[in-house]
């Protein structure tokens, strides 16, 4: 499957356009007595990747179940809540049928 920002793919020819679709994880960090920044910032960058991930086999999962072989125009929405450590990672674009 291809995936880009991007309104149009070089090389190919969007054939049909299926819908919008999107991917949408979050994470809620368990929470530690003990406080470090450099493990702390490791933890952080580490879920942002996890959940970012999530985000995309989602949005790929939704964009397959439309026949989709591409989503062009992907825009992705990050929310970290500094307080809770909530991160909420929202992906969003247009399935495709390319050819």
């Amino acid at each position: 499957m291809i995936l880009t920002t991007t309104q149009s793919i070089e090389g190919h020819k969007i054939e049909d356009y299926l819908g919008i679709v999107s991917g949408v994880n979050l994470k809620m960090p368990k929470l530690s007595l003990s406080f470090n920044m450099n493990k702390y910032y490791n933890s952080y960058e580490k879920t942002l990747n996890e959940v970012k991930e999530g985000a995309f086999q989602k949005l790929k999962e939704h964009a397959l179940n439309l026949k989709a072989n591409a989503v062009v125009g992907i825009h992705i929405d990050v929310e970290a809540n500094s307080q809770s450590g909530t991160v909420i990672i929202s992906i969003t674009g247009t399935a495709v049928k390319v050819v």
